[in-house]
């Protein structure tokens, strides 16, 4: 009698083929059994000489598990990176947001843009500047989902770069504060589409061994756009005249571009193919990029068998004013906790005071040289890249909960130390330097930590946690409440910032402590399983606790074995 991967029935997992040399808890991942050959008869069970070592692993989906186990991806052959190219082109429209992100935070302290524009580095009218880019993306959130859907992801991001363009050459040049504040309403507006078809494109096209690396991947990139930004206002700060503060702006159209050139050349998403009755195409898409060009691959046979199951039983959504399947029924408001919660605690976790205002908190701690706070921004830029890329690559060992968990916890304790700190030596008399260096150290730690954690799961937890049918408008849902906390970010900072100063890091502290508590109690468990497979956490009475479950499966040199449960 032969095991070949058959599951024929569900088994404790202890002793369930012969003697134990290592018992499997529910912490652990990894266990050895001594079994007998494949070839013995199940029972009597009598041990032989030919004993052989299996390996048993914690698994969240054991169909996933098994055509992952027959088809053995590597991630390093041609076709592979040729799906990274693709999958870089996507990446571009998180870059366009990192630019413009850091773009502000530095025009804003240059001398000749406030002169230019009769400007002060906090206040109402740097308020309105910061967050009329956020209204735009708020406009923009109720049109990314329609043109994601119509068109594809591809067109949706075609769609949305050249909106940005068109943003550009009207900001860059303007003459009247006017008219550099209707560019950036545009160049928002823009943005919003850019930011759903971007992350919806990699989280479908990435191939399912490395969606959460991948994916994660996606918000690094928001530093690739930082960075840049950064050190180009580092040098044109040198610059005289207007050109300082144009030229920066002009080259964020450089991004953009990649994106409208690239986007021409990539395939579409085999998702989008099938709900638009394309099966052909989207097979094809699926044998080249995730089957390494053979149709019979296992994990191309469990792709397209679960997009087709999920497709015909939820439907595709056409309606492009229709929002109500995001709020009809429990298994939707579930999935809004997790997405609306992440777009919340990713934006008022403290990030908007670093991200936006750097220069603004270091000159409360006695740096009062624009250069030098430019530098200090910069430099976190590149650290934060790093850490970023760091918890991209571990989202799929560590898993999404326990990273939010344990950052979020560490928030609370960090920004306590920052308000002590600043409380002490952020007062114009201090004559202590290394009081002030501690408190810029802190919100350095606070920068590498969020980075690590929030950044790479920005992107990817919200696809995640959205059925395809409701996955465009859902992350036009998501924007729209991303942007919602960054118009408080962009708009309400500099003004109780001029007015309470460094008490304002109270609230990040309570709202930590709040949002720490909310992640435990609804925030499920996606790694480890496709995006259909994901839906079944959903579906369950208890999504979080479902979400939790692991299956035991077991490996001999044939495959997986036999599953069991922890």
């Amino acid at each position: 009698m032969s095991y070949n991967h058959q599951y024929d029935r569900e088994v404790p997992y202890t002793g369930a083929y012969g003697p134990v040399s290592a018992p499997v808890s529910p912490a652990s991942t990894t266990a050895t059994y001594t079994c007998f050959p494949p070839d013995t008869p199940r029972l009597p069970r009598q041990p032989t000489e030919d004993n052989f070592q299996i390996e048993a692993r914690a698994v969240a989906n054991v169909g996933f598990a098994d055509a992952l186990e027959q088809t053995k991806p590597s991630p390093w052959t041609r076709r592979m990176w040729k799906l990274y190219f693709f999958l870089f082109v996507a990446f571009l429209n998180s870059c366009i947001n990192g630019y413009d992100g850091t773009l502000m935070a530095g025009i804003n302290v240059m001398k000749a843009y406030q002169s230019y524009f009769n400007m002060r580095t906090v206040g109402k009218e740097t308020g309105l500047v910061f967050s009329i880019y956020t209204v735009g993306n708020i406009v923009g959130s109720f049109f990314c989902g329609p043109f994601t859907d119509w068109w594809g992801r591809r067109w949706g991001m075609f769609i949305g770069a050249s909106i940005i363009i068109i943003g550009t050459c009207v900001q860059a040049p303007a003459t009247s504060l006017g008219m550099f504040i209707a560019g950036r309403f545009i160049l928002g507006f823009g943005v919003a589409t850019c930011a759903t078809a971007g992350p919806s494109y990699v989280a479908e096209m990435a191939h399912p061994a490395w969606r959460g690396t991948i994916t994660g991947l996606y918000n690094t990139f928001w530093f690739v756009g930082g960075i840049p930004a950064s050190w180009v206002l580092f040098g044109s700060n040198n610059l005289e005249g207007n050109i300082s503060w144009r030229l920066p702006i002009w080259l964020q159209a450089v991004a953009s571009g990649g994106v409208i050139m690239g986007s021409l050349l990539c395939p579409e998403t085999p998702r989008w193919l099938i709900a638009h009755d394309r099966h052909e195409e989207a097979i094809q898409v699926l044998t080249e990029y995730h089957g390494e060009g053979n149709r019979n691959s296992a994990i191309v046979h469990l792709s397209y068998r679960e997009m087709i199951e999920e497709i015909a039983t939820e439907g595709s959504d056409k309606r492009w004013w229709d929002y109500r399947d995001l709020f009809n029924s429990r298994n939707a408001w579930w999935r809004n906790i997790c997405v609306i919660g992440m777009a919340l605690f990713s934006q008022w976790a403290g990030n908007g005071a670093v991200s936006y205002f750097l220069p603004v908190l270091l000159e409360s701690l006695g740096i009062q040289s624009p250069k030098t706070q430019l530098l200090y921004q910069a430099i976190l830029n590149v650290i934060s890249f790093i850490m970023s890329t760091i918890g991209a690559r571990f989202t799929d060992r560590l898993g999404r909960r326990p990273v939010l968990l344990i950052a979020t916890g560490m928030f609370v304790v960090i920004w306590s130390a920052v308000t002590v700190l600043t409380a002490i030596y952020g007062k114009r008399s201090n004559t202590n330097q290394d009081g002030a260096r501690a408190a810029i150290s802190a919100i350095y730690l606070f920068g590498i930590t969020y980075s690590f954690a929030y950044t790479p799961l920005q992107a990817l937890y919200p696809v995640e946690c959205l059925a395809y049918e409701t996955r465009a408008k859902g992350m036009g849902m998501y924007n729209l409440f991303v942007n919602v906390a960054a118009f408080f970010n962009t708009y309400a900072i500099p003004i109780i910032w001029e007015r309470v100063k460094w008490k304002f890091y109270f609230l990040y502290i309570a709202w930590d402590a709040f949002q720490w508590v909310l992640i435990y109690l609804f925030f499920v468990e996606t790694k480890g399983r496709t995006l259909e497979e994901i839906n079944e956490i959903f579906d369950s009475p208890n999504p979080r606790k479902k979400s939790l479950e692991k299956h035991i499966v077991v490996y001999t040199q044939d495959g997986l074995l036999e599953k069991a449960f922890d």
